[in-house]
Formats: structure tokens, C-alpha cells, sequence
């Protein structure tokens, strides 16, 4: 009896080491982690009190601690970073469509400045900034070793006080030096006209609070001014660095009738989001051209993968920027601002990450002979330090599987001219008939409409 209780007594602490031996060493090896992580908090607290008591000069607390942080986020990523209290108010009043400076969007190579795009109808665009200019110095001073919110921060100010950039431009043989009044941006979002009277011209300059209800009435003027006599429309998001995501997935769905508008997935499987259209559809099925290029980034390759997938409308320029990340803006406690962090990747309804790939157009069309004979691409996300890969992407040879072919009517893709003709006028924004990509995109939706029966075309415009 007494061996029977000893050998039942190993058993059981037998069958025990089993479940627990890995439980163990699982907490071993989380414990041994944490150590790890602990040591090297302390290592930075130990860097932090030699820069406190032995830098040459005394230092801000502050400013140390805030730049550890920024340092911590912009090494994962182009798009994470830090926010002081006043970039974030800033921020804030930027997503509402109103903010100080000069007016372009920004991002960082090789430790340059580098424009994204300049909005619409402010200093910046005013004074001939272009994307892709390098920005080397502000005020005679080098952007070199500043950090991306630094030279941001360098470059907004007062109304009426200026600042000198000094800019590096492809082609140009010497640096440009400009100087540019600061003004108070309420950058225009939505800007529309009828072009010659039956196609719809769209263009959003950003996603903020305001674009997708910018939208919606602009929809709504030019279909009073066509008197029922609209044909197509052209949304253009050339040049349109992106903006908030709820404000993407609502401008695609007032262009689609039903299925996914874009899927979002975290590290973690609970993360992941989707979003579906809703019934209606504001241009009633006309025939709809979006414009894109290598500056349309983010929320507006959202609304354009969209649009594409569902084969909606057909996209055409050159390929977009390629950011298909994800952040979410983070407060922090007791007024310290907040972090933007990359949380997710985007997809597109048929399961495409353009992540460092960007959105193919249907048709490629140059906006000049210039850039095209080059062969000189503009720089994209894949081109970023530290750029996320592709991950998680459906694997494709060259287009999603899923997606339908154009259906256009016989010769109608072969008259569009991919380059402006030989001695075309240079590109006058104020002058649509110099733009060529716009062109090429009425002279193809007025062709759709011509292959319509007219009873459709009747439907379509009521």
C-alpha cells in the first residue's frame, strides 16, 4: 500500500513537471526579458545624468527627454514621431482645416527636408515650391541634424514674418533661394469647376475634417449649373499627401453603391477593421477618371485603391507614393502632447498592400516630356530610411487577381496620348488647358459617354 502511494506520488509530480516545466521556463525567459529591458532603462538613465552634470553647457531637462523620445519613434519608422504639447494643439487645428506656416507637407531623406507637396493657394505655393524640392536650409542655416518636427517647427511662426529656404531642385543647375511670407493656412480642400459644361472637375488638396462635406456640396453646385447635362467626373488627387482615414473611407463611399472600402491590420488579429460602402452614390453612376501621381499619398491611395478595385473609375498619371501605414495619434498624460505611432497596414478591397509598392494607374500618362525622357523616378515610401516592407501583402505577379478588366469600348485607350505633344506649353496652374493629364482624362470619359446610350446618360445625370 505504502509503494502504491510513493508511486502514484511520483506519477502525479511527473504529470505536474509536464505542464509546469514549460510554464516555467516560459516565465524564465519573459522574466529574463524584462531584466534585460530594466538594464537598459538604466543605461539611459545613466547616459542622461553624465549629459546632465558633464555636457559643456547646461542643459534643458525637457528638451533631452522630449528629443529621447522623438529619437525612440522616428527610429521605427518615417511616419512615427513625437509631438510636444504645441505640436499636438497645432496638430489639432491642422486636422480641422486651419494652421500657421507656409503650407507644405514634409518629410525627411538623408537628413534634408524633403516636399511631399505644397497645398493649394498658400505661401508656399505661391513662391513655386514643387514636390520633391529638397529643402537644405533655413535661414542660411543648415537643416542638417535637426530633427523633422524641428525643421517643422523652424519653418511655422507668425503671420507676416518670413524665412529664407534654400532648395535643391532636380534639373536645376544651383541651388534656389526663396523667401516666403509665413500666412495663417485655411488651405481650400475642395476645389471644383465644370469643364465645358458636362464633366465635373473634383480636386482635394487633403483629408481633413471638412473634404468629404466639401465634397458633397461641390457635387451638388455643378449638377445645378450642368442642368442635367454632366458626363463624368474627375476626381483629382495629384499631389494630395493624405489626412485623416475616416475622411478616405467617406469619400469612397460616396462613390460606391456597396462592398469593402479598405481593411486595416494590427500586430495583434483582435486590431484588425474594416469598412463597407453604404448605398448611394453621388455622381449616380457617371463615368468617373481619378488623376493620381507620385505625390498622392495615404488617404488618397485609400479613396484611389478603392475606386480601382470596384473598378468605379478608372485611375490615370503615373504611379502613386506607396503609404499604406497606419497612425494613430496617442495623447499623453498631464498635457506632455501626444505620439503618432504606425499601428496598422491598409488594404485594399481586393487584399493589396501598396506599402512601398504604390497604386498602378490604369493608364500611365506623363504630366510632361521632361520627367518621362529622364527616367529619373520620383522618390516614393519604398525610397524612406527604415520604410516598412510589404508585409502580410497578397501575393500578386503584377495586379490583384480579383479585379475585372476595364471594359472600355474598342480604341478609346489607344487615343489617349501618354506624353504632351512635342513644343506644349509648361503646365500653368491657372490654365487647365495647359494641364495634359486632365486633358487626356475629359477627352476618355467624354469618349465613355459617347459609347453610352443616351437613356443611360439621361439616368446617370438625374
Amino acid at each position: 500500500m505504502r509503494k502504491a502511494r510513493a508511486a502514484a506520488a511520483v506519477t502525479a509530480a511527473f504529470a505536474a513537471g509536464v505542464v509546469v516545466g514549460p510554464l516555467v521556463a516560459a516565465w524564465a525567459q519573459e522574466r529574463s526579458g524584462l531584466n534585460e529591458t530594466y538594464k537598459l532603462l538604466g543605461l539611459f538613465g545613466e547616459v542622461f545624468e553624465r549629459v546632465r552634470a558633464d555636457y559643456v553647457e547646461p542643459i534643458n531637462d525637457r528638451e533631452a527627454i522630449e528629443n529621447a523620445i522623438n529619437g525612440m519613434l522616428t527610429g521605427l519608422d518615417p511616419h512615427s514621431s513625437y509631438l510636444n504639447a504645441r505640436t499636438y494643439r497645432d496638430m489639432q487645428v491642422q486636422t480641422r482645416g486651419e494652421f500657421g506656416g507656409l503650407g507644405i507637407e514634409v518629410t525627411q531623406e538623408n537628413g534634408y527636408i524633403k516636399v511631399i507637396s505644397p497645398i493649394d493657394d498658400t505661401p508656399a505655393a505661391r513662391a513655386g515650391i514643387r514636390a520633391g524640392d529638397v529643402i537644405t536650409h533655413l535661414n542660411g542655416t543648415t537643416v542638417q541634424g535637426l530633427t523633422l518636427q524641428e525643421a517643422v517647427e523652424q519653418m511655422r511662426g507668425e503671420r507676416g514674418t518670413s524665412i529664407r529656404l534654400t532648395i535643391r531642385r532636380e534639373g536645376a543647375e544651383r541651388p534656389i533661394e526663396l523667401t516666403i511670407v509665413r500666412d495663417v493656412i485655411r488651405p481650400q480642400v475642395v476645389k471644383y469647376r465644370l469643364e465645358g459644361n458636362d464633366i465635373a472637375y473634383i480636386r482635394l488638396s487633403s483629408f481633413n475634417e471638412q473634404t468629404e462635406t466639401r465634397l458633397r456640396e461641390a457635387m451638388t453646385r455643378m449638377r445645378q449649373q450642368a442642368g442635367g447635362n454632366l458626363r463624368g467626373v474627375v476626381l483629382d488627387l495629384r499631389n494630395n499627401p493624405g489626412g485623416l482615414l475616416d475622411q478616405a473611407v467617406q469619400v469612397a463611399d460616396d462613390f460606391l453603391e456597396q462592398g469593402e472600402i479598405v481593411s486595416t491590420r494590427a500586430r495583434r488579429p483582435e486590431g484588425a477593421q474594416r469598412w463597407n460602402a453604404k448605398p448611394g452614390d453621388i455622381a449616380q453612376g457617371l463615368p468617373m477618371v481619378v488623376l493620381i501621381n507620385a505625390g498622392s499619398a495615404s488617404a488618397s491611395e485609400i479613396v484611389a485603391g478603392a475606386l480601382q478595385d470596384h473598378r468605379r473609375a478608372i485611375l490615370l498619371g503615373v504611379k502613386s507614393f506607396g503609404k499604406g501605414s497606419v497612425q494613430t495619434v496617442m495623447p499623453l498624460p498631464e498635457n506632455n502632447g501626444a505620439i503618432r505611432l504606425t499601428t496598422a497596414r491598409y488594404y485594399t478591397p481586393s487584399g493589396r498592400s501598396i506599402q512601398a509598392t504604390g497604386i498602378e494607374p490604369d493608364i500611365e500618362v506623363h504630366a510632361n516630356r521632361d520627367q518621362a525622357a529622364a527616367g529619373i523616378p520620383r522618390e516614393r515610401e519604398a525610397d524612406l530610411r527604415r520604410a516598412l516592407r510589404r508585409e502580410g501583402a497578397v501575393q500578386q505577379p503584377q495586379a490583384a487577381p480579383s479585379l475585372p478588366p476595364l471594359n472600355l469600348p474598342p480604341g478609346l485607350v489607344e487615343r489617349v496620348a501618354r506624353l504632351p505633344p512635342e513644343g506644349a506649353p509648361a503646365f500653368d496652374p491657372t490654365k487647365p488647358e495647359t494641364d495634359h493629364q486632365l486633358q487626356q482624362a475629359l477627352q476618355l470619359l467624354r469618349g465613355l459617354a459617347a459609347a453610352q446610350p443616351q437613356s443611360a446618360q439621361r439616368r446617370a445625370a438625374r
